[in-house]
């Protein structure tokens, strides 16, 4: 009789980042839809003092209301390999008895914003040997760094807006010198935002020196650089999600986001489509499909999959193109490598389900993972064995 062994599944979500409920969400969400005939999926809640815990009561969003409760049904871990498993193990660990919780065979980030989604909780995870979906360390970094996005796309010759960076030490060093930085540059209105967020945090539009003040102001109470671009004033979003990897992906359907203001905020991305934000992306106002022509659509969704793999993006990934109605030019504004809610509804309209698409993307990482395993990380060679410190040139004398 042959034994079908689940695959286990570390889901990790949360994280010191001020998208952090909104990954709780995603999470939770990708959580409840894997195939459990399949896979068996482990919440790994990230605090945003970055701890991490386990548990059922982990993997309940309504345990979410109090974090302090819900912390006290949890229980805290630390990752250790051994004999070839990425090992969860209990925190403090226990004086007698074993203190492993259990292991994963997979590691899966479901996590938005700076400080997880830029590479580090990727890096953290390529440390432990664990095959990891979603976007590796330079991938991810590329992506949410909007300033090293744009030089990639544009030496792809991608059409993107140009753009200046301002650092928040240069413009506290002549306030003066950083407005004509700008004004020299790119014309009012402009738009500027923390060069490494998404979801509409810290964003806002300037049409004159004194609102670039104000703007420039807000921006830095997010991150030290900002990116100042020319404002779009007569325009449209477009979104269009892709899944695959260098070798293959394919473009979702796409969707046009409904905004309340000038900006597609926060609110309206996560909380403005009712539930209290408790679906995610599911619930944002957006038009489903989006009411292209079809050489619109053929359009965009090719440079969704050209964005996607000049970026050398893995899994699923969702593109968020501006489209100027003035002159009908189409660029791209930015790529979530770990988009809200994994951009599940962009697929399921297509046919494909979450549990399909989640399939998809754990497939997609062990095929990246058998591919690495075949090149050479070390060599053997005896220069410890002559090492010598004692002198100034050290090993090499």
């Amino acid at each position: 009789m042959v034994i079908s062994m689940k695959i286990k599944v570390g889901v990790f979500f949360g994280g010191k980042s001020v998208e952090h409920e909104v990954s709780v969400i995603s999470g939770i969400q990708a959580l409840n839809a894997f195939d459990r005939e399949k896979y068996d999926p482990i919440p790994i809640y990230i605090t945003k003092e970055n701890e991490m815990y386990t548990g059922e009561a982990i993997g309940d969003i309504k345990n979410y209301k109090s974090i302090p409760d819900l912390l006290k049904k949890g229980i805290r871990i630390f990752l250790i390999c051994e004999n070839g498993k990425l090992n969860l193990v209990q925190y403090p660990e226990k004086k007698f008895g074993h203190s492993t919780v259990d292991h994963i065979d997979v590691a899966f980030p479901v996590v938005h914003g700076a400080n997880v989604e830029d590479g580090s909780l990727q890096g953290f995870l390529r440390h432990y040997n664990v095959p990891l979906v979603g976007c590796d360390v330079m991938a991810a970094a590329a992506s949410m760094d909007k300033y090293v996005m744009k030089a990639i796309l544009k030496d792809n010759d991608i059409p993107i807006l140009d753009c200046v960076t301002l650092h928040v030490k240069e413009y506290q060093a002549d306030e003066e010198a950083a407005y004509r930085k700008v004004e020299s540059k790119i014309e009012y209105p402009v738009i500027v935002k923390p060069v490494n967020l998404g979801s509409s945090v810290g964003i806002k539009v300037a049409k004159d020196r004194e609102g670039l003040q104000e703007a420039l102001e807000y921006a830095y109470e997010f991150g030290q650089k900002v990116l100042i671009e020319r404002a779009i004033m007569n325009l449209r979003e477009i979104n269009c999600a892709v899944l695959g990897d260098y070798e293959s992906a394919q473009a979702s359907e796409c969707e046009e986001p409904i905004s309340s203001d000038e900006i597609l905020s926060y609110e309206d991305k996560y909380v403005a489509g009712g539930k209290g934000g408790s679906e995610g992306m599911r619930t944002a106002r957006r038009e489903l499909p989006a009411n292209l022509t079809p050489e619109l659509r053929e359009e965009i969704r090719t440079l969704a999959v050209r964005t996607f793999q000049a970026l050398d993006c893995n899994g699923v990934s969702r593109i968020d193109f501006m489209i100027d109605k003035d002159t009908g030019k189409v660029y791209v504004n930015e790529i979530n490598s770990i988009p809200g809610s994994l951009a599940f509804y962009l697929w399921e309209i297509m046919g494909k389900s979450y549990a399909e698409l989640l399939d998809d993307m754990v497939k997609l990482a062990l095929k990246r993972e058998r591919e690495e395993s075949g090149f050479m990380t070390s060599f053997q060679s005896n220069i410890l064995q002559n090492a010598n410190l004692s002198g100034a040139k050290g090993i090499k004398k």
